[in-house]
């Protein structure tokens, strides 16, 4: 049943109020997912400060021109759903990857960067999804800085051991 006016209207203000707050868009196509599915991806998103919303290219395409942002989401010609990504673009990147891994009729279709007004690509939303989260990565450069340390501290500690141990303890 089509949509009056005044419920249009109503969907244009909630989503000119959810692009106020986000930084990043990532548009997917979501045409045969499940319903079920997509609640758990809403729940998996709002973890990550992030709201998954339908609404139709249209009404989106008035929602982006409030904002200035100079994108037709009509280019894409499957059913578009629309990621507001409120914080760290990479977290939520990583749950619409893992979550279009899972399920084949889910796919990541692009973005736009909207402090930057720039287009992301769906490949260039993969690459991040694709990466471990932040804690994992700051661990691992710190791991990396404080190597070389750690293998100085062994030859020190080594320094002291008679010299046939240190052989033994080699091989």
């Amino acid at each position: 049943m089509p949509k009056t006016r005044a419920q249009k209207s109503k969907i244009i203000e909630k989503g000119t109020g959810e692009i106020k707050e986000a930084k990043n868009l990532i548009f997917v196509d979501f045409g045969g997912t499940k319903t079920q599915d997509l609640r758990e991806l809403r729940l998996s998103l709002k973890e990550a400060q992030s709201k998954f919303q339908v609404i139709k290219k249209r009404l989106l395409r008035i929602v982006l021109k409030e904002k200035g942002v100079d994108f037709d989401p009509k280019s894409f010609e499957a059913q578009v759903g629309t990621v507001f990504v409120n914080d760290d673009i990479s977290d939520a990147a990583g749950r619409v990857y893992r979550f279009s891994k899972d399920k084949e009729n889910f796919k990541i279709l692009g973005g736009f960067d909207l402090n930057k007004g720039e287009k992301l690509e769906a490949d260039f939303l993969k690459r991040i999804g694709q990466l471990p989260g932040r804690e994992v990565l700051l661990g691992q450069v710190l791991g990396t800085m404080v190597a070389p340390l750690r293998a100085f501290m062994w030859i020190l500690s080594q320094k002291g051991l008679p010299h046939g141990r240190q052989v033994e303890e080699v091989k």
